[in-house]
């Protein structure tokens, strides 16, 4: 293996990314805001550039129920060889959909889920890191991330897009299958064990950045340093600039009006994710009900419209922005002071039908209407 893919392997287990000294995110709050759904709009609608946008080929792939998008600067003479590299690179994404899937009839982590109550089950090296991080963010985040919440998922009917009220008793229920420290993980075999009968892992919460950061470590092996990478607009990674500009350009949707947007990102060398309930929820009883459900609790988090993340690699940030959706302002304000290669953009209900951002590792907190 190249000494490159080693450091990549190495940014990827301590959170460090090859041009974390040279490029952080940069946000800028704007006076209007605007719907969630699909929080991340595209680079090239950003309305700040200094010149006409320059062309970029984008190429497009179905994976994980969402769709995967490279953006490429648009270059004739290397437009082959990177749009060919572009294509491995989503080719990898469905490679990792196919292990770490729990919809299909097989893949790794149905086996794992299958047999690591019985004995301990070897896992494939680079899908036992992904375990790694897992661990480790559920100590940090004081069990707000724990990949174990399928059974929550399920009772609340949100694991088929179909959701219900389920009973107290229900909610008890599930919640004595969930919890991370019912796994045991031994990193010497690179294995895993679950403690009890009827305990799962689901990666949904982190699976997707995982890919993004696959995906990158693949083009830049392959000399391709500028580009952008999505994942269903709710996870991203930046390596190097689009033409003409300092970075790549992402815009955060305000979550109550449409066509209005909250803040504006230029990612240098960076990952962003978003996480928001708006796009699965039911309504009952003028109660609305979405489908990031507390771990900690069994019931939907509802403290906050959308949580964003910027960090290093596109793992941490998918992982984080869903713990923080669901920790509440104190405990993300306590996480990004204790880790400032974190940054946040918390997205917060406030009177008269205003919203409020709070930043962390940004700058000051401030008001949107």
């Amino acid at each position: 293996m190249s000494e490159k893919r080693s450091s990549h392997r190495r940014d990827f287990l301590t959170g460090r990314s090859a041009g974390q000294v040279a490029g952080d995110a940069l946000v800028r709050a704007a006076g209007h805001i605007a719907e969630f759904a699909d929080a991340l709009l595209p680079a090239e609608l950003s309305t700040e550039a200094s010149q006409p946008a320059a062309y970029v080929v984008t190429l497009k792939r179905r994976a994980m129920a969402c769709d995967f998008e490279v953006r490429l600067n648009a270059n004739r003479a290397s437009q082959s060889t990177q749009s060919a590299t572009a294509m491995r690179a989503l080719d990898l994404v469905d490679e990792l959909e196919t292990q770490m899937t729990v919809y299909r009839e097989s893949s790794e982590v149905i086996d794992i889920n299958h047999q690591a109550a019985s004995d301990w089950v070897e896992v494939e090296p680079r899908l036992f890191e992904v375990l790694q991080v897992a661990d480790r963010l559920f100590q940090e985040t004081d069990g707000a991330l724990d990949i174990t919440g399928g059974p929550l998922s399920r009772v609340w009917g949100f694991d088929r897009r179909q959701g219900r009220l389920p009973s107290e008793e229900e909610i008890e229920a599930a919640r004595a299958l969930v919890g991370w420290q019912h796994v045991k993980l031994d990193t010497e075999r690179h294995a895993i064990r679950f403690d009890k009968p009827g305990v799962e892992i689901n990666l949904n919460s982190i699976g997707k950045g995982y890919a993004l950061d696959r995906a990158a470590e693949l083009l830049l092996d392959d000399q391709v340093e500028n580009f952008s990478m999505h994942g269903g607009r709710s996870s991203l990674i930046a390596r190097g600039h689009r033409t003409g500009e300092r970075g790549w350009t992402v815009r955060l949707r305000h979550p109550l009006r449409p066509q209005q947007v909250v803040a504006e990102f230029v990612l240098v060398d960076q990952a962003l994710s978003t996480s928001g309930s708006a796009t699965q929820s039911f309504v009952l009883g003028g109660r609305r009900y979405g489908h990031l459900i507390d771990p900690r609790t069994g019931w939907p988090a509802e403290a906050m419209h959308s949580a964003t993340v910027t960090a290093p690699t596109a793992a941490l940030a998918d992982a984080l922005s869903t713990a923080f959706y669901v920790m509440g302002e104190e405990q993300v304000a306590a996480y990004c002071e204790a880790h400032p290669e974190v940054q946040a953009v918390l997205v917060l209900p406030a009177e008269r039908g205003e919203v409020r951002l709070r930043t962390f590792n940004l700058g000051e907190e401030s008001t949107a209407r």
